[in-house]
């Protein structure tokens, strides 16, 4: 059966709506981030501090890549969209959903933006990342979803409507 994969910017909502949006559709759930931080032993910011974005962007790609997912509502980090490796495995026998908000909704939304394990390279700012991964979430994109005036229902309810 087919995979949904949700990406978008840290915020969005892909962990907490693909959690809801799987049991609508009862399919399993599965979050990357998760499985990076069980792979590594630490959280993601625990990896970006003491192992650099370099080695986080590989464990990544390689944790992702490894990913054996069947049947299931897989979120993403919102870094993912860098490794094009890691869209190809993602993107076999699954369909991708952009869930796009406004950088005003993901400030507003993301009030740990240092802590939370968010990927900015060396002397990025936050709104540089959100301008390169924006047209990088587009070009992955087999469905884009404005959530920017959605509550998590109804963003739930708009992936399962994309997902069938």
């Amino acid at each position: 059966m087919k995979n949904v994969v949700l990406i978008g910017m840290p915020g969005c909502g892909k962990s907490t709506c693909g959690v809801l949006a799987a049991k609508a559709l009862c399919k399993r759930f599965v979050d990357t981030d998760l499985v990076i931080q069980e792979r590594e032993r630490m959280p993601l910011q625990g990896i970006i501090n003491e192992k650099g974005n370099g080695y986080f962007a590989v464990a990544e790609e390689r944790a992702v890549c490894a990913l054996k997912a069947e049947n299931a509502v897989i979120a993403t980090g919102g870094s993912v969209v860098y490794s094009p490796k890691a869209m190809a495995h993602l993107k076999e026998g699954a369909a991708i959903i952009y869930l796009r908000i406004s950088f005003d909704t993901m400030t507003r939304r993301i009030s740990n933006m240092t802590s939370r394990g968010i990927l900015l390279r060396e002397g990025e700012s936050i709104d540089a990342m959100y301008k390169e991964r924006s047209s990088l979430y587009e070009k992955y994109a087999d469905c884009i979803i404005d959530c920017d005036d959605m509550d998590v229902e109804s963003t739930a309810d708009s992936i399962v409507k994309a997902s069938r």
